[in-house]
């Protein structure tokens, strides 16, 4: 636990969440706000691939975990985000995407902040519907060839199915099948709306209509951290 000064120093950073599910755009709308506020985004998946790469204790633990196939406690998962927020890059504060995932998460993470003088400002819950989900992701094809990704609705290739640098037949990855992100989305979406509930009962959470242009999401993100900012 840190002492008071540097308790009150973390408690000036600014710390938001970005809460959605897959398709949802919310890592789009993370790097446009890290652009924006100068604030580095954190996406829980890249931290482990990070400490797994580098060796570090917490994703030797991490490793431990995963390789019998095993979820990595909640602490583990805390205490890396938790040192990313200690370094000279996040002094200003951070973006958290895809973290936290359950109720237990969120609960953990609340209190880790709360024992160095900080807390989440405030929550993000960018709502599509389930159907729409489904269609951003499963319109998702790549070349099996040169790697180039296409979807159906937002970068499709001249002629349907090929690849336009080789001709190649695109390939769907086995994730991205309608019915795969259908049985995803339904094991994802019933813990996630518990943290929505849980930062909603605490007042900072705003829901935001995910269908709208990524840029008016951004424009719409930008308003409301106005006051927030403006209160540093």
């Amino acid at each position: 636990m840190t002492d008071g000064s540097d308790g009150a120093r973390q408690g000036d950073r600014l710390i938001l969440l970005l809460v959605g599910a897959v398709g949802s755009g919310k890592g789009t709308q993370a790097a446009a706000l890290s652009r924006e506020l100068g604030l580095v985004s954190l996406a829980s998946g890249n931290l482990f691939r990070q400490a797994l790469r580098e060796g570090t204790p917490l994703g030797e633990q991490a490793r431990e975990y995963m390789e019998r196939g095993e979820l990595v406690p909640d602490e583990i998962t805390v205490a890396m985000l938790m040192d990313e927020l200690a370094k000279p890059a996040a002094a200003a504060g951070a973006i958290l995407d895809g973290f936290p995932r359950t109720v237990g998460q969120a609960r953990a993470l609340d209190a880790t902040l709360a024992e160095r003088g900080a807390g989440v400002r405030h929550v993000f819950y960018i709502d599509v519907p389930t159907d729409e989900l489904v269609r951003r992701v499963a319109g998702r094809w790549i070349c099996p060839k040169c790697g180039t990704p296409y979807h159906e609705l937002t970068n499709p290739p001249g002629v349907p199915g090929i690849c336009d640098k080789d001709g190649t037949p695109l390939v769907q990855r086995d994730d991205d099948r309608p019915e795969v992100v259908s049985a995803r989305l339904a094991k994802q979406v019933p813990p996630m709306l518990e943290v929505v509930d849980h930062y909603d009962r605490a007042g900072i959470l705003t829901r935001l209509d995910g269908r709208l242009p990524i840029e008016s999401l951004t424009a719409q993100m930008l308003g409301l951290l106005r006051p927030i900012i403006g209160a540093r």
